[in-house]
């Protein structure tokens, strides 16, 4: 089971990535996406090792943005690829076998393009603006989340992205959307984790009361 809430890594300086890093970790995230750039192969490998040595004190899950390589050399539990990034499929041959991939997406096709590559999960985005990108793709808010899960029907998790707040969570797992993630409302107060935690936890409660 891939965890409902991720937190993407934000920061001014690759210190301030692993500050944060730390404090989502002890706020309780179950998951942080380690996401670097304009940064070296190098600086990001360090980065990454230390980034792991967090995340294995407090038995969180760590997953690398873009480099497939330093996901295996930092035996980290999967890598993320944006849409410019290298394929699924060769990063998988590269991967040990417990590793996850994640895809990002921003229409239908591009859903159905990372499931034809077997990804364990899609960041479907954005829900909203977000400052922490830039040349962002359309902003698909709620009812662009709702048609793509509409024809989509998949046992994939489908994560929504983008500017995403507290208030957002219930109307956007109502659309079908199975986790989020979120960077900024994070990064400006780490016990918020708790609250986005308790929110996407009462929906999977919701979803067992309906299954059986």
């Amino acid at each position: 089971m891939i965890p409902k809430l991720h937190y993407i890594s934000q920061g001014n300086s690759p210190k301030e990535h692993i500050e944060n890093i730390q404090k989502a970790c002890s706020a309780g995230a179950e998951l942080v996406q380690l996401r670097l750039k304009n940064v070296s192969e190098k600086k990001y490998l360090k980065i990454a090792k230390e980034a792991r040595e967090i995340t294995s004190y407090f038995q969180t899950r760590l997953i690398i943005n873009d480099d497939y390589k330093i996901a295996r050399e930092v035996k980290a539990d999967g890598v993320h690829l944006g849409q410019l990034d290298a394929c699924p499929i060769t990063a998988r041959k590269h991967l040990y076998t417990w590793q996850i991939i994640g895809g990002t997406a921003n229409t239908l096709q591009d859903c159905e393009t990372l499931l034809g590559k077997e990804v364990d999960y899609i960041s479907l985005s954005p829900f909203r603006v977000s400052a922490t990108k830039d040349n962002l793709p359309t902003t698909l808010g709620l009812n662009g989340f709702k048609a793509i899960l509409d024809v989509l029907k998949t046992e994939t998790p489908i994560l929504g992205a983008g500017g995403i707040t507290t208030k957002d969570v219930k109307v956007i797992l109502e659309t079908g959307i199975s986790g989020i993630g979120v960077s900024e409302e994070i990064t400006k107060n780490f016990d918020i984790i708790k609250e986005f935690n308790k929110l996407l936890s009462a929906s999977s409660i919701d979803e067992q009361r309906h299954t059986f």
